[in-house]
């Protein structure tokens, strides 16, 4: 930002200010100088039409004299602010409120005919009204549909545009107050909008050189949109020192993993070429070089399948089977293991068969799966009950054995990838630790949710759900 948003504030709000001045005193001037004349001239108009109805009829018709006419028009003129003239059918001033009727050469002044045509004139000097511009209402005295002459009411221009001034000059002031109100509005701004924005901009460039522990500084109290967003990047940037210790376990988890099968493939290969191994135990050692082969494999292929739901791109085939059915099968692969540990593994259905909607290749990897680590952590002739029951759209998926269980503060942890809850022991030391990992995502997958229920030393239960076919 480089303190640039408030300067360009700043720009927009002189821009603003000073244009509005200009406008205001240009185009705004002018309008309410024209408004003021035509007002004047609608005022000047309702006065000739009162003295002619108040007056000149009472004159022309012999009921007033001149000089009372005369001693009426000066009070209208003090009250009205205009100079007032009467004038005959032939252009003659017959009284003047500021002036005499007669020229040097007492002769009776005159206005100009064309002056009389009028009904309203704006405009520069008229010798016979004034040496300025003015303006001035014509207003002809019928009698009887007789034109026995004219009232003639005249102010000058000047006068008019001091009232024009007194009102430009208070709509600048208000605006000019408007503007210093403005301006601490937008002082206001800048500190509650471009100073967090700053310090937004700062913890994100903390965050980018992987500065995790940074914290905001700024208000605690503050309760708006900056708040939220500044909570969001602090958690993003927890969640990206979490990933960030992650990469590290997960590469560090697989160096293992693959080095620990490679050092014996690699190990029993350069024995056997260099005659450190006798012939007679090729095939013991082979064995052991193609047991560990398949963990590499079963490894990679691992990985493989949790990539491909890391990047969306496991695709399911959804379709309706019957989950009894395919939890049959996938027991039946482990009858040898079950018999070499004297173990019984129990189905308890509810009905004969259970149809539902889910990918079947998918689902029987996740049978597999946790069906592998029940044999795997139960004791010698024990149980294992895979049950099912019917509740609602879905069906409820058991896998329970009654072995070593998992410790209390493992439970949140096995499903993080390589994770193994009992290396010490060597419970599980053939394992990936990605069996878990892969359930939860194929679960997830699916719209579903699976959950543990474990105490140690006594047991392990997997429970997970699965969609009806046909709801």
């Amino acid at each position: 930002m480089k303190a640039n948003l408030f300067f360009k504030y700043l720009v927009c709000y002189l821009l603003i200010v000073i244009s509005s001045l200009i406008i205001l005193n240009t185009v705004g001037a002018g309008r309410i100088r024209n408004g003021i004349i035509n007002d004047n001239i609608r005022s000047m108009k309702i006065e000739a039409e009162t003295i002619t109805s108040d007056y000149m009829k009472g004159y022309y018709s012999g009921n007033m004299s001149l000089f009372d006419v005369d001693n009426g028009l000066k009070t209208i003129d003090t009250f009205a602010d205009a100079r007032i003239m009467i004038i005959n059918a032939v252009g003659e001033v017959v009284s003047d409120t500021r002036g005499t009727s007669f020229n040097d050469k007492n002769e009776r002044r005159r206005l100009p005919a064309w002056l009389l045509e009028k009904d309203s004139y704006v405009g520069g000097n008229i010798k016979e009204l004034s040496n300025k511009a003015i303006v001035a209402v014509i207003s002809p005295i019928d009698i009887d549909f007789v034109l026995k002459g004219y009232v003639v009411l005249s102010m000058e221009v000047s006068e008019l545009e001091k009232d024009a001034s007194y009102s430009i000059d208070t709509l600048n002031i208000c605006f000019l107050i408007l503007g210093v109100v403005f301006l601490i509005a937008l002082l206001f701004l800048y500190r509650i909008s471009i100073i967090p924005l700053r310090a937004v901009i700062k913890a994100a460039r903390e965050y980018a050189r992987g500065n995790f522990d940074y914290v905001f500084a700024t208000e605690e109290n503050r309760h708006d949109e900056f708040r939220d967003l500044m909570d969001t990047i602090e958690y993003m940037a927890k969640e990206l020192s979490l990933m960030e210790e992650y990469q590290r376990k997960f590469i560090s988890n697989i160096s293992h993993d693959f080095r620990s099968p490679l050092t014996s493939i690699k190990g029993f290969a350069t024995a056997m070429m260099d005659g450190t191994i006798p012939p007679e135990l090729y095939n013991k050692y082979l064995s052991t070089i193609c047991f560990e082969t398949d963990r590499l494999t079963k490894l990679t292929s691992g990985l493989i399948e949790l990539n491909k739901f890391d990047s969306h791109q496991a695709l399911l085939d959804i379709r309706e089977f019957d989950l009894h059915s395919m939890i049959k099968q996938t027991v039946e692969a482990f009858e040898g293991k079950c018999r070499d540990k004297h173990i019984s593994l129990n189905l308890i259905f509810e009905g004969d068969e259970s149809l539902v909607m889910a990918d079947k290749g998918k689902i029987e990897q996740v049978f597999y799966n946790l069906i592998d680590n029940a044999i795997k952590f139960s004791h010698n002739d024990s149980d294992i009950n895979i049950t099912t029951k019917s509740k609602g759209n879905k069906v409820i998926v058991s896998v329970k054995d009654y072995g070593i269980g998992i410790p209390k503060e493992s439970l949140k942890k096995i499903w993080e990838r390589f994770y193994k809850t009992d290396t010490s022991r060597g419970k599980d030391k053939k394992g990936s630790g990605l069996g878990l990992a892969i359930v939860k995502e194929i679960i997830q997958s699916h719209g579903e949710e699976i959950d543990v229920i474990s105490t140690e030393n006594a047991g392990t239960e997997f429970v997970f759900t699965i969609s009806k076919a046909g709801v």
